[in-house]
């Protein structure tokens, strides 16, 4: 659909979302694990047992780091709405996730929000929105997380006032390192089957949208069947650094940047490939049936050694 030549982006960028807040428990931050495919192959592991259980007498089970990004949609729960931009939800795209930790998450926490438009761009057939989303926990008014969530909505662009195609971002330059995969071989890679109901116990974590669970929904977006979050490849990805490069330690992430590049059906396998490089780690997942790259992007870590 093509946007009204009413919207104003300036305006746009000017809104004030209301500021939001909710409260999750462990029981939700477990559930997301799970989501997310871990102790999928193994009800023991090692590594992972203490994101469901408390395990060993632990008083609180530990959190992902990536169950931040969750706050976007928690932030937001009537959706990516601007007001006088039209778009059909069904043809919105995720594009980019950058996921910034200032501490380990608590197992149970009320969190508030502050949202704002990030960024704002026109692409003839489409619009680009960069959404900016702080989250502090109540209690101490610690800031937790800052999620910067990029979305492609179909349809949507042709906006612009002159010949020269709108775009705004008050993002900070080079603050996400830009991605090349290098050519050498990985310094680690991990294999990991999604299961065939992965999208939807994943979307029991509160991202709704019918693209990942309703058959005549998906074909009209185009794809075959219900497609995988991107954000839950996204959490497959880092599960993997955890495990390969973090020795099972979510806390040493710092900060996270993924680019989605492709689907995922649910059921797929995913090899995440991995490189380390400065204080982190470069990242490439691909579809192991498909051979097809379907996320990459770099994660950044605390304490990085070089006894790896």
């Amino acid at each position: 659909m093509a946007v009204s030549s009413e919207f104003d982006p300036s305006l746009a960028l000017s809104h004030k979302f209301p500021d939001t807040s909710h409260s999750y428990t462990e029981r939700d931050a477990a559930l997301y694990a799970l989501g997310v495919g871990a102790c999928a192959w193994d009800a023991v592991d090692s590594d992972e047992l203490k994101y469901v259980y408390h395990e060993n007498g632990q008083e609180f089970i530990k959190v992902l780091p990536t169950f931040a990004a969750l706050f976007t949609f928690n932030s937001m729960p009537n959706g990516f709405v601007i007001p006088g931009l039209e778009y059909d939800p069904r043809l919105l795209l995720h594009g980019q996730q950058y996921i910034e930790l200032y501490k380990p998450l608590p197992s149970n926490c009320h969190v508030n929000h502050k949202v704002c438009l990030a960024g704002l761009h026109d692409k003839a057939k489409a619009a680009i929105l960069e959404f900016e989303t702080k989250s502090y926990e109540k209690e101490s008014g610690d800031l937790l997380s800052v999620n910067r969530t990029t979305v492609y909505l179909r349809g949507a662009g042709g906006f612009s006032k002159s010949s020269k195609p709108f775009s705004y971002t008050n993002y900070p330059r080079n603050q996400v390192p830009t991605v090349k995969i290098p050519e050498n071989k990985p310094f680690s890679v991990f294999e990991d089957r999604t299961q065939p109901s992965q999208a939807l116990v994943y979307r029991l974590s509160g991202d709704y949208n019918p693209l990942h669970s309703d058959p005549m929904i998906a074909k009209v977006a185009g794809f075959s069947q219900p497609i995988l979050h991107g954000l839950c490849t996204l959490g497959f990805a880092v599960r993997a650094i955890i495990k390969c490069i973090c020795k099972g330690d979510q806390d040493k992430i710092k900060s996270i940047s993924g680019r989605f590049l492709l689907h995922v059906y649910p059921g797929e396998t995913l090899v995440t490939e991995m490189w380390l490089e400065g204080s982190g780690v470069i990242y490439r997942t691909l579809v192991k049936e498909r051979k097809r790259t379907v996320l990459s992007g770099y994660v950044e870590l605390r304490g990085l050694t070089s006894s790896l």
